[in-house]
C-alpha cells in the first residue's frame, strides 16, 4: 500500500516527535498531530528539536520551515482519521485506554488504514482485541527521543498480516528511520529485553558490592558500549568465535544475575522518597545543572551522531 497520510495520536513528547518525522518524509501529502486542545504555542517542542538540531548542523531553516509548514493540528478525532493511511498513537500506557482509543478510530478510518501503536511495553496483540479487523494492527516502538533514535521496533501482534509489517517498515525506511521486525509480540519485544537483562545485571553488582554506580556506567561507556554502535552481540560473537564464546558462557553464565523480582535497591530507594533524576537522588546523587547537562548531552550526542552519518564526515 502508498502511504500519503499519516496521523498522529497525542501532542506530548513522543507525539511531537514523531510528528517532526513524518513531516521530514517529502513523500507524505499529510501529516496530522491530534491534540485535545489546540495550543497557540503548539509547535513550541518541535521548534525546540529543530532549533537545536539546526545549531549543531543537523538540520538547515530551510528544512525546519518544510516540517514546520506540513503538520496540522486537529482536535477531533473523527476529522483527525477518517482520510488517514496510517495511525499511530502516543497515548498513556494504559491498556483499555489503548483499546478503547482503537476500537473508536476504526468506526472513523479507512478499511484499509494501518492502526499502530508506539507502546513500548505493552502487547499489541491484546491493544488489539477490541477491534474488527485485528490483522492491521502493529506495533511500532519509537525510541525517545524520537526525532533522534533511528531504532523503531516494529512488531507483529498474533494477528498482524504481513502486508501491514511490509508497509510500516517501508514508512519508517522512507521517513529515515531504521526499523526492526520482532517476529513475535513478547514482552519488551527485542531492544527492551536486551537493556533490561544489562540493566538487571548492573543492578545485582551495585545491590552486591561489586562496582558502585558510577564504576558501572564508566565500564560501558569506555568499554562495550564504544563498540556496540558498529558492532552488535551476534556479530561480536562470530569475531570471537563459535568456540570461545561456547567456553566463556559455559563458565561464567552460572554466576550472573538471575532473579525474576526488581532488585531490592529499587524498593529501598522508592522507600526513601528518592526517584532518580526527578527528586536529585537515585543510584547516586544529581543536582539540577546536572541533570540538565544529562539530558542536553544526550541529545547532543545524537545530533552528532546523525550528522556525521548525514555527511559521512
Amino acid at each position: 500500500m502508498s502511504i500519503k497520510s499519516v496521523t498522529i495520536i497525542g501532542a506530548g513528547m513522543m507525539g511531537n516527535a514523531l510528528a517532526q518525522v513524518f513531516a521530514s518524509n517529502p513523500n507524505l501529502e499529510t501529516v496530522i498531530l491530534r491534540t485535545r486542545q489546540i495550543r497557540e504555542d503548539r509547535f513550541e517542542p518541535i521548534i525546540k528539536n529543530l532549533d537545536i538540531m539546526i545549531g549543531r548542523g543537523a538540520a538547515t531553516k530551510s528544512e525546519k520551515e518544510f516540517i514546520l509548514g506540513r503538520i496540522q493540528f486537529v482536535s477531533d478525532l473523527q476529522q483527525a482519521t477518517q482520510h488517514a493511511d496510517f495511525v499511530i498513537e502516543c497515548a498513556p500506557e494504559v491498556m483499555e485506554t489503548k483499546q478503547k482509543l482503537f476500537a473508536e478510530i476504526e468506526g472513523y478510518c479507512t478499511p484499509r488504514t494501518i492502526l499502530a501503536t508506539n507502546t513500548s511495553v505493552m502487547s499489541p496483540t491484546e491493544i488489539s482485541e477490541k477491534c474488527s479487523h485485528k490483522e492491521r494492527v502493529v506495533g511500532a516502538h519509537f525510541w525517545n527521543p524520537g526525532h533522534l533514535i533511528p531504532l523503531v521496533e516494529v512488531v507483529k501482534s498474533t494477528y498482524t498480516s504481513s502486508q501491514v509489517v511490509q508497509d510500516t517498515m517501508q514508512l519508517l525506511r522512507d521517513c529515515g528511520k531504521k526499523p526492526i521486525y520482532c517476529q513475535k509480540d513478547v514482552p519488551g519485544f527485542v531492544a527492551n529485553r536486551l537493556q533490561h537483562a544489562l540493566w538487571r545485571e548492573a543492578f545485582y553488582m551495585v545491590e552486591n558490592g561489586i562496582a558502585d554506580a558510577a564504576t558501572v556506567d564508566e565500564a560501558c561507556r569506555y568499554g562495550p558500549g564504544l563498540r556496540w554502535p558498529k558492532m552488535g552481540p551476534m556479530e561480536n560473537s562470530d569475531l570471537a568465535g563459535i568456540e570461545l564464546t561456547y567456553n566463556i558462557h559455559s563458565y561464567i553464565l552460572r554466576h550472573l544475575a538471575d532473579n525474576h523480582a526488581p532488585s531490592k535497591c529499587l524498593q529501598e530507594m522508592l522507600d526513601r522518597g528518592d526517584n532518580g533524576f526527578r527528586t536529585g537522588r537515585g543510584w547516586q546523587q544529581w543536582t539540577q545543572a546536572q541533570t540538565e547537562a544529562s539530558n542536553r548531552g544526550l541529545r547532543e550526542y545524537l545530533i552528532d551522531c546523525l550528522t556525521k552519518e548525514k555527511t559521512g564526515i
